[in-house]
């Protein structure tokens, strides 16, 4: 297991600050960030280069129809949020993508004549929460906790040209310790930095990214984001019981599931903390591409828990699929296999699969007697 997950910066006191969760469409075209410039220069317009990591094809949502009924159902005065979660479940066509996220979310209205109003205050809300946090510079700060941000950032997503924009770099580092410093039960955890990415990654997607974009894309983010973790905040405070408890439930899901394989691990003295934890601590992030992550996320959103509990069983469906080959090693062949899964090929067409297996687990074992009780 990577010790480094179990570290943790100390908590930031932090003054409440009460929140409203609302917002409105960000840009959507599939392009990324350039090469890097200074950080303490004007931010004039970016020219934008291709993502180097593609969103693979949604076949079951690119077609006309598909994007008709997105587009229909996204232009009307208000959302019907229950039909926006039967199709978004099917994957998200990108162009719908940013929107649909935040209305998932509930971080913007359902009804179209909020948004505009909503989204101005909660930028401004994080705009002066951030001046507060950052007044009096960065020596001001707690010098840990912004020490390890300032670590884990420039490894987040380390392919995409994205993530690696000294730009963007500090706008994640001005999220995450924002982040930490209005929530002081749990302050920052390693993992936290990944669950960012994906929604830099979705919301970023202008022709030409202003100053103004990029800072409107950073409080979206971050309320993003604190939308995603209050949901599994229990993972993230001391001793993390809440993975704790994750991994306990996958343990006994996969001995009702494939019992040969549970059986073959407890003989090769497999604990399933041992590599269990990131998945659950990082959402398979660090065994998936970014693209098979926010096709991922699509259905996550759209699921009822689906970071919190649907995440176990797409666990379960992920580890299953490997079975026989697993049954086959010995203790140090399958720590290595499952530290590097082979999914660096994957399309979306096997994420949708292993989302279905993993919708099929929870619609047999979820409501059975004495089971993830």
């Amino acid at each position: 297991m990577d010790g480094g997950f179990w570290r943790r910066a100390p908590a930031v006191t932090a003054t409440v600050v009460h929140a409203e969760y609302s917002g409105q469409l960000s840009t959507d075209k599939d392009q990324n960030l350039p090469s890097p410039q200074p950080t303490d220069q004007p931010c004039s317009p970016i020219k934008q280069e291709p993502v180097s990591e593609p969103l693979a094809p949604i076949p079951r949502t690119t077609d006309s129809l598909a994007q008709q009924r997105f587009d229909m159902l996204l232009s009307a005065p208000t959302i019907d949020l229950v039909q926006l979660q039967k199709l978004s479940w099917k994957g998200i066509p990108s162009q719908y993508r940013p929107t649909a996220w935040q209305l998932l979310m509930g971080y913007l209205p359902l009804s179209a004549s909020r948004r505009t109003p909503t989204l101005q205050r909660k930028r401004k809300e994080y705009a002066d929460w951030k001046q507060q946090t950052f007044a009096r510079g960065d020596g001001a700060l707690d010098k840990q906790l912004w020490h390890q941000i300032q670590i884990d950032v420039p490894r987040t997503s380390p392919g995409s040209p994205m993530f690696q924009n000294p730009l963007v770099q500090r706008s994640l580092e001005r999220v995450l310790y924002c982040w930490a410093a209005r929530h002081p039960a749990s302050g920052y955890v390693q993992g936290i930095n990944d669950l960012l990415t994906p929604f830099f990654f979705v919301f970023l997607k202008g022709a030409a990214i202003t100053e103004a974009e990029l800072e409107h894309v950073e409080a979206d983010s971050f309320w993003c984001l604190t939308k995603l973790l209050d949901g599994i905040q229990d993972n993230y405070t001391h001793a993390q019981p809440g993975i704790q408890r994750q991994i306990v439930k996958l343990k006994e899901l996969v001995m009702r599931i494939d019992r040969p394989l549970a059986l073959h691990f407890e003989s090769e003295n497999i604990e399933f903390i041992q590599f269990a934890f990131r998945w659950i601590n990082c959402l398979l992030m660090r065994e998936l591409s970014l693209s098979s992550i926010v096709r991922m996320w699509d259905t996550y959103l759209a699921e009822q828990n689906g970071f919190s509990s649907f995440h176990i069983y797409v666990c379960a469906a992920f580890l299953l699929k490997w079975s026989k080959r697993l049954q086959q090693m010995d203790f140090q062949e399958i720590m290595e296999f499952l530290q590097r899964p082979p999914t660096l090929d994957w399309t979306a067409a096997d994420v949708e699969l292993l989302l279905s297996e993993a919708y099929m687990f929870k619609c047999l074992y979820h409501d059975a007697p004495h089971h993830l009780s």
